[in-house]
């Protein structure tokens, strides 16, 4: 039975991040993770697990817009037009820290945390969600409630989730 990001949302982080390290360990999968309102945190947990630079190398936190163009070759009319937090640069980011890495399959995140920076159209909570390789990415937008470290901590549970889901279809 494939896993679902349903079948994994009461893992704890812990379990989730050896998961994914038993999942790139069997196909020999090396991963990435390009951060913006995460600050990290996705490869903090990633790292967490012993033995993860078997298949964990690089993490990029790209918390500004001239960090995502000048690290993981965003383009600049691209963040003008489409602002960070949106689908086409979560893609890029992705395509860019595979790319820049050598990694096959890389997470990325872009979101508003808060308190503040939240809009109408990209209120606080808002964050888009990205995974794939070079030539293919998926991305979604996810809505989480809570303070800043709630959105920051489900936001890197969701991108590991995604990771682990994508490997499993592998």
């Amino acid at each position: 039975m494939a896993l679902s990001v349903e079948s994994l949302k009461n893992l704890d982080l812990t379990l989730l991040a050896q998961r994914l390290g038993k999942l790139c360990t069997t196909y020999q999968v090396e991963v990435s993770a390009a951060e913006s309102c995460t600050g990290g945190g996705i490869a903090s947990a990633i790292t967490a697990v012993p033995g993860s630079s078997a298949y964990f190398s690089t993490g990029y936190v790209t918390y500004s817009n001239a960090a995502k163009s000048r690290l993981l070759g965003v383009p600049e009319e691209m963040l003008e037009s489409q602002g960070a937090v949106s689908e086409a640069v979560v893609k890029a980011m992705v395509a860019g820290a595979c790319r820049e890495s050598g990694a096959d399959l890389a997470v990325a995140v872009s979101g508003v945390a808060g308190p503040g920076g939240g809009s109408d159209e990209k209120p606080v909570g808002t964050v888009w969600l990205g995974w794939g390789g070079v030539n293919a990415q998926q991305a979604e937008c996810l809505h989480f409630p809570g303070d800043r470290q709630a959105v920051r901590e489900q936001t890197v549970r969701q991108g590991i989730t995604r990771l682990i889901v994508a490997l499993d279809k592998h």
